[in-house]
């Protein structure tokens, strides 16, 4: 058996670790051979232990990588049959992808501070902490660097950042409802200029973040490079 790609008798899965086979309609709520049953995943589909599944996934995702992500050891891990994660999620691409979207472990609650650059400094915080703080930073870097050369667990992680943004847009919404943002600002690009420079500056340099780094990253998206440093150094000199 191949566990990059296991074709399950029950039928395969979405991209979101959700149901369809042999429910007919896509509700997942259909047994698995240990008895489990369509209830436990975030948006009620999966079987009953999809908690137990997830996590496991994501654990030995952070202590193995990507490589060594087996759907036998999830399995092991979780306590439930591998025929069971296989008739839900036929891969090990569309398992992680389920589990990153399914668990909430790399979720943050949302930041409402009255202002959309206290919003966004608070949110490049928590972006800062996941990609630092061990299991999140190791999950995350596994991740990247397996959707570089498995297109099939880009596809998967599609739901993720979808997810991800959806959730974020509120911040968004409030900013433009005060005035702070024009109505056809971008916040997907917003957040890729953000998490990206996160990315880069920690996890591909390797180099630390200081307490104004979140700060000062927001500044520039916001204002401009330029504009950024000017405002930087009024207020420097406004405190002496």
């Amino acid at each position: 058996m191949n566990n990059e790609q296991h074709t399950a008798g029950a039928g395969g899965t979405g991209a979101g670790g959700a149901g369809s086979g042999d429910t007919g309609n896509g509700s997942g709520n259909r047994a698995s051979g240990d008895g489990t049953r369509g209830s436990g995943g975030r948006d009620g589909r999966g079987p009953r232990k999809s908690r137990e599944i997830f996590d496991a996934t994501l654990d030995l995702l952070a202590d193995k990588g990507y490589e060594g992500l087996t759907v036998e050891g999830v399995a092991e891990r979780s306590g439930v049959n591998k025929t069971t994660i296989y008739r839900w999620w036929p891969s090990k691409g569309a398992l992680l992808g389920a589990a990153l979207t399914g668990t909430g472990r790399l979720d943050f609650p949302l930041p409402d501070t009255g202002s959309l650059r206290g919003d966004l400094t608070a949110l490049m915080s928590k972006i800062v902490a996941l990609l630092t703080t061990a299991p999140t930073a190791d999950i995350a870097v596994a991740t990247l660097g397996a959707v570089t050369h498995s297109p099939e667990l880009a596809e998967h992680t599609r739901a993720f950042f979808t997810d991800r943004l959806a959730r974020e847009q509120p911040l968004f919404d409030r900013a433009v409802a005060r005035g702070e943002l024009a109505p056809d600002a971008d916040p997907m690009l917003m957040m890729d200029l953000l998490a990206g420079a996160a990315w880069l500056h920690l996890v591909f340099r390797r180099l630390p973040a200081d307490a104004n780094f979140a700060a000062r990253t927001v500044d520039i998206v916001l204002d401009g490079a330029a504009t950024a440093s000017g405002a930087r150094r009024t207020a420097a000199k406004a405190t002496r």
